[in-house]
């Protein structure tokens, strides 16, 4: 899937974030990999070798960016005429409620 066709009221996510959703721990190679369009998996080899080699040096890389990149926000990815109904819903305030 094409970030462009992550939101429909957006030309996609900008910047570095951590993608929890397709990640193993925190998601900090998924969220690498995403933004410069790199293999995921690659990304974790490279990673896991880096931690062998070097492992406290990446151990507090890894730590850092878990604490200071923000997570990848849930947007919505099905249908156009789906998701229009539901932002009416919610810029109307009309909200189904249980009785």
């Amino acid at each position: 899937m094409r970030k462009g066709a992550w939101d429909f009221d957006s030309s996609g996510l900008r910047g570095l974030y951590r993608d929890r959703e397709n990640g193993w721990i925190y998601g900090v190679c998924a969220g690498i990999a995403d933004r410069f369009d790199l293999d995921v998996l690659m990304v974790r080899a490279i990673a896991v070798i880096c931690l062998i080699l070097f492992f406290w040096l990446t151990a507090a890389i890894y730590i850092a960016a878990v604490l200071l990149i923000r997570e990848k926000p849930l947007i919505y990815s099905g249908r156009h005429e789906e998701y229009e109904f539901w932002k009416r819903r919610r810029a109307t305030g009309d909200h189904w409620r249980e009785s």
